[in-house]
């Protein structure tokens, strides 16, 4: 009965499989595909096959041994043979058990060494794709990919191939012995096969539209846990003061799942008790046939008792071998869909023969530089975003003609006004993208011929929302050096401004910072940033000033650490302060995705021009930074100007020791 329930616990699997599977077209040479990724474990794979078809001859063996039991032993009364067979059927128990462990250890190290190495090279490919692919792709999608359809990939080669085998030859063997023993009894079986085969068909189409909604149900329910769960969702949640309207919302999306699992319950009950039912029907007729056929003297007792256990065996895999086109389909698919990713190629890559970017000091360079954003179809999947995507078509020019340089040990500050083509300018320079006419180039050499890691080793970036990993401070710094020494650390964290709060936390470096560093401030999350670049010591810094949103106090901490990390470095500001700015050794002031003006402060200003008319409008009232701090914290302001006066010293040592190195 064990093998019977197995056998219909894989029916009642295989016809869950949501069957619109059926329609979907694979793309030409999958197959071919998966056999590759399947040859370095073809010995694995075939040792468990191996396994998998001794494991079905078990099948008729248990059966047959019963009916010699009953003719030969306890028939004729002959208690040595009973005690013989008895044994080699608990014998035959004990095989089937080690063979069942033979295939879950091979199928184990097949499966999981196929997932590992499905998920690392989807991770490994997906790392390398331009920013532009994860502005368009969603997180939740991607993930799906490395989870979801790379288990359901593997099921291919493990539980879809070994349960096609296996039931095919459990099939052949068990309607063959069923065949020696009584063709009478055979075809009556065959005959009662539809009475079992249809109710289960019809179960299994609902169970496949039902199986689709509950998978929605649960995305959306695990979407809503997600967002809400996130410090960001968290914090609009608690400062809007629903509390009582999401859980109400939550518990509308939990109810929809409880009452979709009830009614997978139910029909899994229902498939259960119909195919019993059924099974027990035949095992009747079976025993009634039989017994006349036995009681006529046509056969033995024990071929009976043989036949009514053999014909537990035989609908379970006919049940799943009626459904095998959903189950292969099914791997195939997520099959495809991992190489869907995986056959989507960066368009920011690494040319043949790249060099690195040349030693000393950096001068950068835009020579009549163009530049559209890719459209969708250039740098994502349909399947990865959320909402259907219009824009197929070229995006239009953001920059046109732009050509400046920044000299070695220089800054040039980026003004204008929001969407005039600034931050596209810096993501140019870091390679984030590819230009689409003219280039850029360090010291001469375009970026598009350097190497990936030597242009991440030259240029650091600080952006006006620092991102920290949920991890320690410690780690969060070494991912731009990861052999770092502490002390280099709080080198960089007093170069930093931030070494004394630090130093004021219990744990430390070992402090972890939350989600996204919300466990800390703005400007200690910005200050934690400069540290980090640092750290990194590039020779070109990227800057979209950091002070924009910061508290006085703050942005006043910033700046003073801003001043180490540009100190002897080329630097490529985006100003939003115009202490920045009157700093700056040239100002491009960006408008319409050209360079409208440039020069310096006093210049622009006398030339009455865009540059004047954004003086007007956003610089000429703000106050410097030193000056903005309220009186009630005048005495901290001493203190903390104090510790930054000591720190000068270190700030000038590090900054030169970062040039050099």
């Amino acid at each position: 009965m064990s093998m019977m329930n197995g056998g219909y616990g894989s029916a009642w699997r295989s016809l869950r499989r949501d069957d619109s599977v059926v329609k979907e077209k694979v793309a030409p040479g999958t197959v071919r595909r998966i056999t590759r990724y399947a040859l370095p474990y073809s010995r694995q794979i075939t040792a468990f096959l191996v396994l998998v078809v001794l494991g079905s001859t078990t099948v008729i063996a248990s059966p047959l041994l019963m009916k010699a039991v009953i003719d030969n032993g306890i028939i004729p009364k002959r208690v040595d043979v009973v005690v013989q067979l008895s044994l080699a059927i608990a014998g035959l128990a004990l095989l089937d058990a080690v063979l069942s462990l033979g295939q879950r250890w091979f199928s184990s190290r097949v499966g999981e060494g196929l997932i590992f190495n499905l998920r690392t090279e989807v991770f490994d490919h997906v790392q390398r794709m331009p920013v532009a692919f994860f502005t368009r792709a969603q997180t939740g999608a991607l993930v799906s990919r490395l989870n979801t359809d790379v288990i359901g990939a593997q099921r291919a080669i493990t539980s879809t191939l070994s349960s096609v085998v296996s039931n095919v030859v459990s099939l052949v063997m068990v309607l063959g012995a069923m065949l020696v023993l009584s063709w009478q009894i055979t075809l009556v079986a065959l005959v009662l096969l539809p009475v079992f085969v249809i109710p289960a068909k019809w179960v299994g189409r609902r169970m496949s539209g039902l199986t689709r909604r509950q998978m929605v149900l649960d995305a959306d329910m695990s979407q809503v846990m997600t967002e809400r769960f996130n410090v960001a969702g968290a914090m609009v949640a608690k400062l809007y003061g629903r509390p009582d309207d999401e859980a109400a919302a939550f518990a509308d999306r939990a109810g929809r799942v409880r009452d979709i699992g009830v009614t997978v319950g139910m029909y899994g009950a229902f498939f259960r008790i119909a195919l019993g039912l059924v099974a027990a029907l035949a095992t009747a007729l079976v025993y009634g046939l039989g017994g006349v056929l036995a009681v006529g003297g046509v056969f033995e007792l024990g071929t009976l008792v043989a036949l009514a256990s053999l014909l537990m065996r035989l609908y379970g895999p006919l049940t799943s071998l009626s459904n095998v086109h959903v189950d292969v389909m099914t791997a195939l698919v997520s099959f495809d869909r991992v190489f869907e990713v995986l056959d989507l190629k960066p368009m920011v890559a690494e040319r043949p023969g790249a060099a690195a970017v040349p030693d000393g000091p950096v001068s950068v360079e835009f020579a009549d530089v163009a530049f559209r954003y890719p459209a969708a179809g250039e740098v994502s999947l349909a399947s990865l975003e959320a909402v259907a995507r219009p824009d197929t078509g070229p995006g239009q020019e953001v920059l046109n003609d732009v050509s400046f340089t920044v000299r070695p040990g220089e800054m040039v500050a980026l003004v204008g006004p929001s969407g005039a083509g600034k931050t596209t300018i810096t993501s140019l320079a870091t390679r984030l993208y590819d230009t689409t006419g003219g280039g850029v180039s360090l010291n001469g050499l375009d970026v598009r011929d350097a190497t990936l890691a030597s242009l991440r080793e030259t240029i650091g970036v600080v952006t006006q929302e620092a991102h920290l990993f949920h991890d320690t401070i410690g780690a969060n710094l070494r991912y731009a050096r990861p052999s770092a020494t502490d002390e280099e650390i709080w080198e960089a964290l007093r170069a930093a401004q931030i070494a004394t709060m630090v130093e004021s936390l219990p744990e430390g470096l070992e402090t972890v910072v939350g989600d996204r560093g919300y466990r800390l401030s703005g400007g200690e999350k910005q200050r934690l940033a400069i540290a980090r670049l640092l750290l990194k010591a590039p020779r070109v810094v990227v800057l979209d000033e950091a002070t924009a949103h910061l508290d006085s106090e703050s942005e006043a901490a910033v700046q003073r650490a801003l001043k180490s990390a540009l100190t002897g470095r080329t630097s490529l500001v985006i100003a939003h302060r115009l202490s920045t700015i009157r700093e700056a050794d040239q100002i491009l002031v960006v408008a319409g995705g050209r360079i409208a003006e440039r020069g310096r402060h006093e210049e622009l200003l006398a030339a009455d021009g865009v540059y004047a008319e954004l003086y007007r409008t956003q610089f000429a009232h703000q106050p410097p930074f030193e000056t903005v701090m309220p009186e009630s914290r005048a005495g901290e302001a001493v203190d903390a100007v104090d510790a930054v006066d000591a720190a000068e010293d270190a700030e000038a040592d590090w900054a030169g020791r970062g040039q050099l190195r």
